[in-house]
């Protein structure tokens, strides 16, 4: 038998109240671990409150004074801390469990131990980790997910980021469809195991039955939703046809499951419960906001959860016929959440009304919080050039926008151990850089020549990224003694100039229809710049792998390329020079799809 102890000045006795430890002397010392991976001491402000634990051979009856003998090595082991919660007079309202800050360290203060900051400890390998005070049930939303679906940035932040989160103590949970394409890609979900949990949804005019897949890996809670409308051949979103015509109910499956996941999954024995943060990506996850403050809140469910859009291209907004509303499973008095007007120029003829039904527009209305993958980003979406239409409305909500840059994944992106580089090197030693360039010349067929300047680039092909900018430049920049190398697909028209490019200029240029992990890293690694052009940039990731890889990236000043690179000056540091690359300015000819200098 265990019970709790409260060790003070005159003894101990069974933990029963905290409600007078305001005005008690009190100390609470650790006398055996209670099963948790790490223990602390904490200095609260009348004393020392720790949790104990003690058996029928420790402690006896206080009444009695049969009072226990305190273990120098059980001492030692630590006790799990709570810290005191104090309302504005200072009294004690209530007592938070918070992390070791390391074996007999104590906490300087109240406030160090109530704040969210973080202390770094060992795990039981030796592996440093930072671990967060105050913890959440974060789910993530979203329509791709690395490394089991990826088309582009939105991918490789939601297979990234969720990893980092549970390493510093949040339960993390991330929603994505269980896309099965037929193709090699469907090997990724090898490791998921099918949940004895199917659920039926009302939307799109009846009972839409999906069912739950689960892997839980490197901390992470990985669920995939299935149904038969994700099993198709393509893309998440299309294939050489274009977009995918039921793209509205796939994603409204994925919402709706999405709040119901943490209701009903036992993942690891039990729930995530109601009490959630849900990171909805982009517009495929931006019914979950609208879902909860219609369908659940009114009922009382999720009352305390908490919602924020994460935007990272606000090109992409989810936009369909007004008549498609009563498909989404909404009432009818949301309607204003999500509806929406074209401009009497987009419309399509002088009977066209423009109503429309607009599924980012209804989470930048509901949710708590809106974030986008970059400052520069997030100003740009206020303006009427950046904003699609929604600047006003974003506008409106400038005090819950924020911008936070982007990460990288430093383990997946390092020269100095990267498994798909020739060889690897480092900032101290870059002769490897070198033997990367030949090896990528000779993998593609291009002539060996190391002093010749190789340009790359990838990236999907379409306007955004600035492609017929390249398209117009290249028959003046391949008359100088460069070699170019693209890596991407996209538009057909685009794709072709790339192999009709090649064709004419055999021993300058070469062009990868289509995406490969291990050639972009050869790209990047190999080549002397890397060229991103693009008209906005919410981010961009390759400009952040080119600068660890020692790769100058060359951008458009535009977004989070303008956050991330900073200019090269040449005349900083008394003519040494200083900056990480070259940020160009187009002029507005340029950008509108005409040619212009830059």
């Amino acid at each position: 038998m265990e019970s709790l102890c409260i060790v003070g000045n005159g003894g101990v006795s069974p933990c029963q109240s905290f409600t007078r430890l305001e005005t008690t002397n009190v100390s609470l010392r650790p006398r055996a671990q209670l099963g948790f991976g790490c223990f602390v001491r904490e200095r609260c402000k009348d004393g020392n409150l720790v949790i104990a634990r003690s058996g029928r051979s420790e402690v006896g009856n206080p009444k009695d004074g049969n009072f226990a003998v305190e273990n120098e090595k059980e001492r030692k082991g630590g006790g799990l801390i709570l810290g005191p919660e104090r309302d504005a007079s200072g009294s004690v309202i209530g007592f938070n469990l918070i992390p070791p800050p390391g074996d007999g360290e104590v906490l300087k203060s109240h406030k160090d131990a109530t704040t969210g900051g973080t202390e770094e400890a060992e795990d039981i390998e030796g592996v440093e980790k930072v671990q967060t005070r105050v913890t959440h049930s974060i789910v993530f939303v979203t329509s791709e997910a690395a490394p089991y679906s990826k088309t582009g940035g939105l991918g490789d932040v939601c297979g990234s980021l969720p990893i980092v989160l549970a390493a510093r103590g949040h339960r993390v949970m991330v929603v994505s469809p269980r896309y099965l394409h037929g193709g090699q890609a469907d090997k990724n979900y090898a490791g998921a195991s099918e949940l004895d949990c199917h659920i039926k949804v009302y939307c799109f005019g009846g009972e839409q039955e999906v069912a739950f897949f689960h892997e839980y890996r490197e901390g992470v809670d990985w669920v995939f939703v299935d149904h038969p409308s994700y099993h198709r051949p393509g893309n998440p979103y299309g294939d050489s046809r274009g977009a995918f015509g039921d793209n509205q109910f796939r994603f409204t499956l994925l919402c709706h499951a999405a709040c119901e996941a943490p209701l009903v999954l036992p993942l690891g024995g039990y729930t995530y419960g109601e009490k959630c943060l849900f990171l909805v990506n982009d517009w495929h996850a931006g019914l979950v906001p609208v879902l909860l403050a219609s369908k659940y809140r009114p009922y009382g469910v999720y009352k305390d959860a908490r919602t924020i859009l994460v935007i990272h291209n606000l090109a992409h907004q989810g936009v369909e016929p007004a008549a498609t509303y009563t498909n989404l499973g909404l009432a009818s008095e949301w309607y204003g959440a999500l509806g929406w007007v074209f401009p009497t120029w987009a419309r399509t003829h002088a009977l066209d009304t423009g109503e429309a039904v607009n599924v980012l527009k209804g989470a930048i209305v509901t949710v708590d919080r809106i974030l986008t993958v970059s400052k520069g980003y997030a100003w740009e979406i206020t303006t009427v050039e950046g904003g699609y239409g929604l600047h006003e409305l974003l506008s409106s909500r400038r005090s819950v926008l924020n911008g936070i840059t982007n990460g990288i994944d430093i383990c997946e992106w390092n020269p100095s151990s990267d498994k798909h580089l020739a060889s690897n090197y480092s900032v101290d030693d870059l002769s490897g850089k070198v033997q990367c360039k030949i090896a990528l010349q000779k993998e593609l067929g291009l002539p060996i020549k190391p002093d010749c300047p190789l340009i790359g680039f990838i990236g999907r092909l379409d306007y955004q990224k600035g492609i017929d900018l390249i398209r117009w430049a290249i028959p003046e920049l391949l008359e100088d003694d460069v070699q170019f190398v693209m890596l991407g697909s996209g538009d057909p028209l685009y794709e072709e100039w790339m192999r009709a490019t090649e064709s004419t200029y055999r021993d300058k240029f070469r062009g990868w229809v289509g995406f490969n992990i291990p050639i972009s890293h050869k790209i990047t690694a190999g080549a002397d710049i890397l060229l991103m052009p693009s008209r906005f940039e919410p981010c961009g990731l390759n400009q952040l792998y080119a600068m660890r890889y020692g790769t100058v990236p060359v951008v458009h000043g535009t977004g989070g390329l303008r956050d991330t690179v900073q200019a090269f000056d040449p005349y900083s540091k008394g003519g040494l020079g200083e900056g990480t690359g070259y940020v160009l300015f187009l002029n507005t000819l340029a950008l509108h799809g005409f040619p212009g200098n830059s």
